[in-house]
């Protein structure tokens, strides 16, 4: 039989009779994402205003004298309410839909068959599932893929027909009815009895369905396409909302681009080029952050290695094209030694670079002026250190042999 719901979509309440009332229990998704698992009462009614679940389409969601259903389920030709409050057998009950959730089911279930419909006429791709979800519905076709074109003719066929205001009629027909045979539909389920429901928009497409509709395809408002996702087993998933989803769509992408605007300090048209280059600003800053992790480690283990070479002691040189004075004074500090002259270079071998000088701090005062000279550029020290920058790194050699020099007279007037 059909129901009160299927009867007509657009009632809001109606009174009838309990017919019976039974413990029950019903598993559900806690808060935290678990399950739980509810006691309460399976109650079923001469009739129902609440749609239970089925051809693609959740169920709806509203009262029986006041008291929430939680649930209702289809068994046969009958509809299961879940309730947690016991209601008696025989009693007259008043049965309110919540209306804002069956008019969202009503306006996606109908803007479904258009698209459906639609899509076969245009281009022959065939729906094989769709899904009704909580904040888009998708389409299952029968293609591995579906082009951003086809998705735009689409969308402004369905949005056409919209205007254009086409009826939306339901019929029941008998199982050996000849129309039925020129009815869209995926099958029956195996416990269905009695006629075939049949769901025709005028001129475009009649479906056999159980679900709840609009009666005019104006009432849909607008449908908008989201594009396409990889489906499974060479199938494509065409997204969309329809009617007041897109209107709340709309609402928080607004929302989104003002807070955007403010944030990126751009119009809304900018939006993609700002956030580019702060992605582009991030991966550098990453990228030299690791760099110099790197480096530092480095100073590190060229420090222990200059202190364990057996050509330790006089002058130590070296010279790297990457570093900075960070990357030479942590070799410096690791090495800590003012026995020796510690010389220090980085940059390109022959156009600029930096230079440190460690050492005993006398030896250091006296020859850090002369090996910025020698390259060519200047400086300033204290405390055994002199470093600074220099133009002529390939002039090194001659400040290697500055600093050779001065240990051999050190050496010699010991």
């Amino acid at each position: 039989m059909a129901f009160r719901c299927q009867r007509d979509s657009y009632a809001r309440e109606f009174t009838t009779t309990v017919v019976s009332c039974h413990p029950a229990e019903l598993q559900t998704e806690g808060s935290n994402g678990k399950k739980e698992v509810l006691s309460g009462f399976q109650v079923v009614l001469e009739d129902t205003l609440l749609f239970p679940e089925g051809g693609g389409q959740p169920d709806d969601r509203g009262t029986i004298n006041d008291i929430p259903v939680l649930r209702v389920t289809r068994r046969g030709e009958q509809a299961d309410h879940f309730t947690q409050t016991p209601l008696d057998p025989g009693s007259q009950v008043l049965v309110q839909v919540d209306w804002e959730r069956r008019f969202d089911h009503m306006q996606q279930h109908s803007g479904q068959h258009l698209i459906t419909a639609v899509t076969d006429h245009l281009f022959k791709l065939k729906t094989t599932s769709w899904e009704l979800g909580r904040f888009r519905s998708v389409i299952e076709l029968d293609s591995p893929s579906v082009t951003a074109e086809q998705v735009a003719a689409i969308e402004q066929s369905v949005n056409e027909k919209i205007r254009d205001r086409l009826p939306v009629n339901v019929q029941e027909l008998s199982l050996d009815d000849p129309e039925v045979e020129q009815v869209r539909g995926r099958g029956l389920p195996d416990d269905h009895a009695g006629p075939i429901r049949v769901v025709t928009i005028k001129g475009i497409d009649s479906n056999m369905c159980c679900g709840t509709h609009v009666s005019n395809l104006s009432d849909l408002q607008v449908i908008k396409m989201l594009g396409t996702e990889k489906g499974k087993k060479n199938k494509t998933n065409l997204i969309f909302l329809a009617g007041n989803r897109v209107l709340k769509w709309m609402g928080r992408s607004h929302g989104t681009e003002k807070a955007l605007t403010a944030l990126l300090k751009c119009g809304a048209e900018d939006h993609v080029e700002a956030v580019k280059k702060l992605q582009n600003s991030t991966k550098l800053l990453q990228k030299n952050r690791l760099s110099r992790f790197g480096l530092l480690d480095l100073a590190v283990h060229i420090a222990h290695s200059l202190r364990n070479s057996p050509d330790w002691g006089g002058v130590v040189v070296l010279h790297r094209k990457e570093g900075d004075s960070e990357f030479m004074n942590i070799i410096a500090n690791e090495i800590g030694s003012e026995e020796i002259l510690l010389f220090l270079t980085v940059g390109d071998e022959k156009g600029a670079g930096l230079f440190l000088l460690a050492g005993p701090p006398a030896a250091v005062e006296t020859l850090g002026p002369r090996v910025a000279e020698v390259l060519e550029g200047k400086g300033a020290g204290k405390k055994g250190r002199f470093q600074g920058k220099a133009t002529k790194m390939s002039r090194r050699p001659e400040a290697q042999a500055l600093l050779q020099d001065y240990i051999s007279t050190q050496s010699t007037k010991e």
